[in-house]
């Protein structure tokens, strides 16, 4: 079935989609060293206007509620910096998402770098429910590092002016932390920051990027787009900014050790609560670690529709809001085998790898190494994903007894004071004391 034949409906996708929004797209007012996004605009010419207009913004929410097959749709705003809209954009948004909201439940995310951060924004952000992911790197010495503006100063004086307003506002929040090559080998500097300054929410996202290969030179791109999972790829080189795997795999390692220790269930790290979900034997709430991928969707500015936010090139354009069927493109994107061939093309080493159920491949971009039986489409993150997910097997196993007894994770730090091993007596003690 060819989806530019038919009108495809929900029913041919009962599980939810998911559409990331880039309404100002690359434009940012920073420039940080590992930014994947940036040379976007090289795609769209030095005269564009980088502001989704209002028709496009129409098109998009109307046909993005209507088109969801769940009962929530959740909206998350993305960059480039979409705060350089204004609250005015922020507020059409609003208006245009009210007509629906007795169909639907509406939820809005905005992803920000936090330096334009203001008080009339966070009053804005909190009246409206506005889940906010703010872009902090570490203490400062770690997040200037990589992180810096137009003129080359770091950005984390105005960062943690921005995170403080939106406590003072009560803007719920968390945080993206960006590891690269030099952050990684500060794992414990970087948790007992946001410890410290009271982050209950992390996300930790590893740096990746190859340096520009023929295709990429010729689109007048700095990085080299995504390899074929399935051809042996010769550029394998990574740019100086880019995470190395073990050292990725200690970071996780140091901040487990330390928060299995102290802080379950009082900091939530995104990637653990990934591995535990996963454990017991849950689908991935995230497409890196999903079986396949190919139903989050990225929208441009102009309404250009991409399989995937990492994929922003010509050959996975999917179509234009203004024309196209919203579920077509999803189903476009799972069809083509894009999506599908994260699954497909694992290589051998995957397949028969231990750890496959909390990988699943990694996200298919990052797939440009060869295995030792000289596969193509390894992780480039593979050693220091298996040499993580494997240290953390046993903690996972007594967390997840844990729950099947009825118990909190967090008592998981009781545990491991003596040997990991959990029993009846324990047990039987801690429903003693809850009683």
């Amino acid at each position: 079935m060819d989806p530019k034949d038919t009108k495809i409906t929900a029913e041919h996708i009962p599980q939810g989609i998911h559409v990331m929004a880039k309404p100002i797209g690359p434009a940012c007012n920073l420039n940080c060293d590992y930014c994947f996004y940036l040379e976007k605009q090289a795609l769209f010419g030095e005269s564009e206007n980088y502001k989704m207009n209002d028709t496009v913004l129409s098109a998009y929410i109307t046909k993005y509620i209507t088109s969801q097959p769940s009962p929530a749709v959740e909206f998350l705003w993305q960059g480039g910096e979409p705060t350089l809209l204004g609250i005015d954009f922020f507020k059409r948004v609003i208006k245009l998402q009210k007509s629906f909201s007795s169909k639907k439940t509406i939820i809005n995310s905005l992803q920000t770098n936090g330096t334009l951060l203001t008080d009339a924004w966070c009053a804005f952000l909190k009246k409206h429910n506005f889940l906010v992911g703010i872009s902090i790197d570490g203490p400062k010495e770690i997040h200037d590092r990589y992180r810096h503006d137009r003129s080359g100063s770091g950005t984390f004086d105005n960062v943690m002016r921005g995170l403080k307003l939106l406590g003072k506002h009560g803007v719920e929040y968390n945080v993206l932390a960006c590891v690269a090559r030099d952050t990684a080998k500060k794992p414990l500097d970087v948790y007992h920051f946001f410890k410290n300054e009271g982050i209950k929410f992390i996300q930790f996202s590893p740096i990746i990027e190859r340096v520009p290969d023929g295709y990429a030179a010729q689109c007048g791109l700095r990085l080299a787009a995504p390899a074929a999972l399935d051809k042996k790829e010769e550029n394998t080189e990574v740019t100086p900014w880019t995470v190395i795997p073990e050292d990725y795999g200690d970071f996780l390692i140091a901040i487990y050790e330390e928060w299995v220790r102290n802080d379950v269930g009082e900091i939530f790290v995104m990637n653990f609560e990934w591995a535990l979900n996963l454990w017991i034997g849950n689908p991935s709430p995230v497409c890196v670690q999903a079986k396949q991928c190919g139903r989050s969707v990225v929208i441009e500015h102009n309404g250009d529709v991409y399989a995937c936010d990492h994929f922003v090139y010509p050959q996975y354009k999917l179509g234009n809001i203004l024309t196209d069927d919203l579920l077509s493109m999803v189903e476009k994107s799972v069809q083509s085998g894009f999506g599908v061939a994260k699954e497909t093309a694992l290589p051998r080493w995957c397949r028969e790898c231990d750890i496959l159920a909390a990988c699943r491949g990694g996200c298919p971009k990052h797939r440009f190494v060869e295995t030792i039986y000289d596969e193509p489409g390894l992780h480039y993150l593979c050693q220091g994903y298996r040499k993580f997910f494997l240290h953390i097997r046993r903690y996972l196993q007594v967390i997840t007894q844990l729950l099947e007894h009825g118990r909190p994770a967090s008592y998981v730090m009781d545990v491991i004071k003596g040997p990991l091993i959990l029993n009846v007596d324990y047990l039987q003690q801690q429903n003693h004391r809850t009683n």
